[in-house]
């Protein structure tokens, strides 16, 4: 007897807990980490109204529900309007906040389920891609919104919007837009209000959006973006993996890059981005030898304080006379450096941070 009233009072125990941890939940999204954003209140699931509704109060609910970083915050009953109480109103949190139930409410009065507020967290699924390309960082533009994925119009498109693109799917940078449907018609809708993004959002989604379709866009119009498509990044040759001869994996494929144009800045963020430090010198081909791979002859444009050579902006195809003779090196000041230099006798030059 005394052990089932023990398991009994476990039991309901267990069910407090559980009841009082689900305080708020997304609903009507496309994934599980974005959608309407409901409370549980008195024994019952209510909306959030949108009034004082901004980036903080999105981040401690995509915190809350562990679906990474706030992206964005909706209003307007973006993603449906609820049909039971109206549980929160005026919310504002700092940010940091570990539940939206921690943070400032001043009541509901004026809301109605057309306020009901939403959220898109970082960890929502992939809502862009390119389609019908030469390779996965080329194609045409399509995202993904409550109605389906749909293609872009060319007319509302433009260079700072591509970078945005060939950012988020992790692509390098843009080489080229392309419109009148160069990688195909698509099949779904069409997006055809104008998407503003300045170039440093991480997402599309982040970027302003004009709230009229005043462009008469059809799939002859899709637009298409190619990427530079960088996707690895190496040094061969050297003493150590922090010094040696430039390599890039362009997809499936290995090239040099050529020394043109190349300087300190692009070296720092090989250095940053290889984990090695800060860069000590750009060398050329006599240093680590000329590759016998591709040639790649973009020419890299860096300030330094990039993280991978792939978010520095990057022109077309170099045209400048390329080949291995021109083939650039790094070395960087890793925790232990051995390199050898040719000055008309052999030094030995020894780098180390202890």
């Amino acid at each position: 007897m005394e052990n089932c009233l023990m398991l009994m009072f476990l039991c309901y125990m267990i069910k407090l807990i559980t009841s009082d941890s689900v305080s708020v939940r997304l609903v009507n999204g496309s994934y599980p980490c974005d959608g309407r954003v409901e409370v549980y209140n008195d024994g019952q699931w209510g909306t959030v109204c949108h009034y004082y509704w901004d980036i903080a109060d999105v981040e401690v609910v995509c915190r809350e529900l562990d679906c990474g970083t706030a992206v964005k915050a909706t209003y307007d009953a973006h993603f449906g309007q609820g049909s039971g109480p109206i549980s929160m109103g005026f919310v504002i949190c700092s940010g940091s906040e570990p539940a939206l139930k921690d943070c400032t409410s001043y009541g509901t009065g004026g809301c109605n389920h057309g306020y009901d507020a939403g959220v898109i967290c970082s960890d929502s699924e992939q809502r862009l891609r390119l389609v019908d390309g030469l390779h996965l960082c080329s194609g045409r533009v399509e995202m993904f919104r409550t109605e389906g994925w749909g293609s872009v119009c060319d007319a509302v498109f433009d260079q700072q919007d591509a970078e945005v693109v060939c950012k988020q799917l992790d692509c390098g940078a843009p080489v080229q837009v392309l419109g009148a449907a160069a990688f195909g018609k698509g099949k779904g809708r069409v997006w055809s209000e104008e998407i503003q993004c300045r170039g440093n959002e991480s997402q599309i989604d982040i970027c302003s959006r004009s709230s009229s379709q005043k462009y008469n866009c059809s799939h002859d119009n899709d637009v298409g973006v190619i990427c530079s498509g960088y996707t690895d990044l190496r040094l061969v040759n050297g003493s150590d993996s922090c010094s040696g001869r430039v390599e890039l994996q362009y997809l499936d494929k290995w090239g040099t890059v050529c020394d043109a144009c190349w300087d300190i800045g692009a070296a720092s963020v090989v250095c940053k981005q290889l984990n090695c430090g800060i860069a000590v010198s750009v060398v050329g081909s006599d240093w680590f030898g000329e590759g016998s791979v591709e040639i790649w002859a973009d020419v890299f444009d860096c300030d330094g304080n990039e993280t991978k050579l792939s978010e520095c902006s990057i022109s077309s195809w170099s045209r400048a006379e390329c080949s291995h003779r021109r083939d650039v090196g790094v070395i960087c000041s890793s925790e232990h450096i051995h390199t050898t230099l040719k000055s008309g006798f052999r030094i030995k030059l020894h780098i180390s941070t202890n």
